[in-house]
C-alpha cells in the first residue's frame, strides 16, 4: 500500500485489434485470451494497457486501462447500457477502491497522490481524463458497486463539445481498475456512441471484452486480448 509507483510511468501496452475471425483462442505464456470481433465499424476495437503488475503495485492487485480504440478525428460522447444492450464493468476477483477516490475520474484529485501515493491504483470509469482537472463527465442511472460497474438504462458521457472525448493517438480512456489475484479476468459488455470527423454520428452496441494479466515470460510477446461483436448504428 506505501509504494509510490505511479503507475501511469509503467505501461506495458494490450492492444485489441478488429480482426476478421470469430472465437480464436490465443495460448501465450499460459494466459489464454478468445478472439471475437466485427469489421466495418468506426470502433476499431477496445485495447488495454496494464500500468501495474503484481510485482510494482499494491501487494497481489494489478492495474489496467481500458481505451477504445478511434479513427483520426473521431471522438466519444458516451458509453451506455439498455434494455436490449445492458453495461456492465467488473473483474472475476474483486476490485482495489480507495478511500480517497471514486467512482469516476471526476472524483480522483491529483494533489492527494503525493499523500495517499495508492490512490494512483483506484478503480474508476471515465471519458478521456484520468483525474478531476478540467474535467466534464457526468454520470446517470449507473450502479457502481464494489466489483462491478453496470447500468441497463443509464450512462456515463461528455457533451460533444468537451474536448476530453476526442481521440488522442487514435484511442480515448474510459476505464482503470485494479483487481486482485493473478488469475482474475477484467470483463465487460459496453455500448458506446459518438462522432466520426466528419460530423457524423457512429454507435457501437455490445462490445464485449475480456482482458487477463499475461503471464510475466509473456508481457513482451502478447499483443492481442478479447473483443466481442458490436453492431454499429450511422447516422
Amino acid at each position: 500500500m506505501g509504494n509510490t509507483l505511479d503507475p501511469r510511468f509503467d505501461v506495458e501496452k494490450r492492444k485489441v485489434t478488429t480482426m476478421n475471425v470469430k472465437h480464436v483462442s490465443v495460448l501465450a505464456g499460459g494466459a489464454s485470451l478468445l478472439l471475437a470481433s466485427a469489421a466495418g465499424a468506426a470502433l476499431n476495437g477496445l485495447s488495454y494497457d496494464v500500468t501495474s503488475n503484481m510485482a510494482d503495485g499494491i501487494s497481489g492487485h494489478w492495474t489496467a486501462r481500458i481505451y477504445a480504440e478511434l479513427g483520426a478525428g473521431d471522438r466519444l460522447d458516451a458509453v451506455y447500457g439498455n434494455g436490449s444492450n445492458p453495461l456492465s464493468m467488473g473483474t472475476t476477483s474483486s476490485l482495489y477502491q480507495n478511500s480517497f477516490g471514486g467512482n469516476t475520474s471526476a472524483a480522483i484529485n491529483p494533489a492527494l497522490y503525493s499523500a495517499f501515493p495508492s490512490l494512483v491504483y483506484d478503480s474508476w470509469v471515465t471519458i478521456g481524463l484520468e483525474d478531476q482537472v478540467d474535467n466534464a463527465l457526468s454520470d446517470i442511472g449507473m450502479n457502481f458497486g464494489a466489483d462491478e460497474t453496470s447500468t441497463s438504462d443509464g450512462s456515463f458521457y461528455v457533451t460533444p463539445d468537451d474536448a476530453q472525448g476526442q481521440e488522442v493517438g487514435g484511442r480515448v480512456l474510459i476505464a482503470q481498475f485494479t483487481t486482485s489475484g493473478s488469475d482474475s479476468l477484467l470483463v465487460g459488455t459496453v455500448s458506446m456512441q459518438g462522432k466520426n470527423a466528419d460530423g457524423s454520428n457512429w454507435t457501437a452496441e455490445s462490445v464485449s471484452y475480456e482482458f487477463a494479466l499475461p503471464a510475466p515470460g509473456a508481457l513482451a510477446l502478447l499483443g492481442l486480448a478479447g473483443v466481442a461483436g458490436r453492431r454499429r448504428r450511422r447516422a
